[in-house]
């Protein structure tokens, strides 16, 4: 029994009303979502649940509940990821999605206290160096630490920040990940007792469990950063945080680089068009089309703390702790599915999701992808969103099981689609990527003639000529299945399974 069933049941249910934020398209999973709280909290240490009830008592009695929410995702590493996921979402109240939006550069507290001794002894023998005494700002695992560093010399004093761990953020989060499995199972159980569907909860957060435990690996984000820095070094309108030489597995010591949050409304509106465009080129079409043997590397926590405009125009791209890879393969795939769908053609598109996982049940992959190309021929372009909301409805059914690079993939679409829409609703991701796609296959145009028909060689834009050919060949019959099929209606779109996180 945990401290859990003596508390105070008042307070209790102020935090189980936290459901009530769902909003009201999704309200028939408030009491769901209640119940996913009330599993959580009670497995939890009662130390934990401690900690987690004296922050809401700290807290007016008037508190709303954006308020509340906010002081529990605080105090828990996995919920404060998880809002920080959502915190663009559209479909949430203006309100909520503010709240949430704190969550992604925290103002420091006093955790510098717990952390310097750390810090000092890892950099001790460091010349030069001089750390401040306040730290820059909180993260979900982390402190941000300024500093200074004067090499030997002549050369000019540099800029940097540490990155150190939050004191017993490590076993947290740890002991938070432990309740993630058996969160996913409870989820679908109780799915059936509310007469819900039930979505694969499981699989969902065991994925993004794993993703999170690479959080605490510093030494892992330090070679992402390095790799990140060789791939856009070509693009001088993006700025990846240089890694000094005197950062350890359990300090990052890395470039400091200033501005303010993409999101921030501070220039007029076509240069936030521009801000949108660079950030969606940067962050999905040029590691989507520049894909080559080694596969492509994403950036899958693009919420707005970790991506600053920089005075000069620039895009900063912060925080590489989590890192999902596309192969070659996986992102052909993706363009014979849209192929697929453009040509009206159930069979590719089913053969493209093969192609990116397991199917479980093959009938119920045709009829999601009859209903899918339906609403291409009523108007809808397949394009990404198109796309991840077909996948999402496969996904959240359990009818396909995708490897967990694409299922973090889809994650990553869904947190930058709405950080990219919150810099300026103008600029779409289907738009840039068909811009930059299209760069790309003009200029594969010179070789084309004197590579194999099926090759789909780095910088084809993903596509063979045998794949030009068959388009051509195809449209005759893509005219006759556009006039012949029957008139689907267009039905609402299922409900993601991160929707309900």
């Amino acid at each position: 029994m945990t401290l859990l069933h003596d508390t105070d049941h008042s307070l209790l249910g102020i935090l189980l009303r936290l459901s009530e934020l769902l909003p009201p398209a999704h309200a028939r999973f408030r009491p769901l979502l209640a119940d996913a709280l009330l599993f959580f909290l009670d497995h939890l240490s009662p130390r934990r649940q401690q900690d987690i009830f004296a922050a809401q008592l700290a807290l007016p009695a008037n508190a709303s509940r954006s308020r509340r929410l906010l002081a529990l995702f605080r105090l828990c590493p996995t919920l404060h990821k998880l809002g920080q996921v959502v915190a663009h979402d559209r479909r949430l109240s203006g309100d909520l999605r503010r709240r949430l939006q704190e969550l992604e550069t925290l103002v420091p507290t006093d955790s510098l206290v717990a952390v310097r001794p750390l810090l000092e002894r890892a950099v001790s023998d460091v010349a030069g160096l001089h750390i401040a005494k306040k730290a820059l700002a909180e993260a979900s695992v982390a402190v941000i630490v300024p500093f200074v560093w004067r090499p030997a010399g002549n050369s000019a004093p540099q800029q940097g920040v540490f990155k150190v761990l939050r004191a017993g953020v490590q076993d947290r989060l740890e002991e938070e990940l432990a309740i993630w499995p058996a969160l996913g199972t409870f989820l679908e159980e109780r799915c059936v007792a509310h007469g819900l569907p039930v979505f694969d909860y499981a699989n969902t957060l065991e994925s993004v469990a794993h993703l999170l435990a690479n959080e605490v690996h510093l030494d892992r984000e330090q070679a992402h950063l390095r790799q990140a820095a060789e791939f856009y070094a070509g693009s001088p309108d993006i700025v990846i945080p240089g890694v000094f030489p005197f950062s350890t597995p359990t300090v990052t010591a890395m470039q400091r680089v200033d501005g303010c949050k993409v999101t921030s409304q501070d220039l007029p509106a076509g240069e936030m068009r521009q801000r949108a465009e660079r950030l969606i080129r940067a962050l999905l079409a040029q590691p989507f089309w520049s894909c080559g043997e080694a596969g492509a590397i994403f950036h899958a926590d693009p919420h707005a703390g970790n991506l600053l405009a920089m005075p000069d125009g620039r895009l900063a791209i912060l925080d590489w702790a989590l890192t999902t890879t596309l192969t070659k393969r996986q992102c052909e795939s993706v363009v014979q599915l849209v192929l697929g769908a453009l040509t009206l053609n159930d069979r590719r598109v089913c053969a493209a999701i093969a192609a990116l996982g397991q199917s479980v049940d093959d009938a119920q992959v045709q009829a999601a992808v009859r209903q899918a190309i339906g609403q291409v021929r009523g108007g809808s372009f397949p394009g990404f969103e198109w796309m991840t909301s077909l996948l999402d409805s496969l996904a959240a059914t359990s009818t396909v099981r995708f490897a967990e690079e694409v299922s973090l993939f889809r994650k990553a679409l869904l947190t930058l689609s709405g950080v990219a829409a919150d810099v300026s609703q103008e600029m779409t991701m289907d738009g840039v990527l068909i811009r930059e796609g299209a760069s790309q296959f003009i200029r594969s145009l010179w070789w084309r003639p004197w590579v194999w028909a099926d090759s789909r060689r780095s910088g084809s834009a993903h596509l063979s000529n045998a794949d030009l050919f068959g388009l051509g060949a195809e449209l005759p019959a893509s005219t006759l299945r556009f006039c012949t099929l029957p008139s689907w209606r267009t039905a609402p779109r299922p409900p993601r399974s991160w929707d309900f996180l």
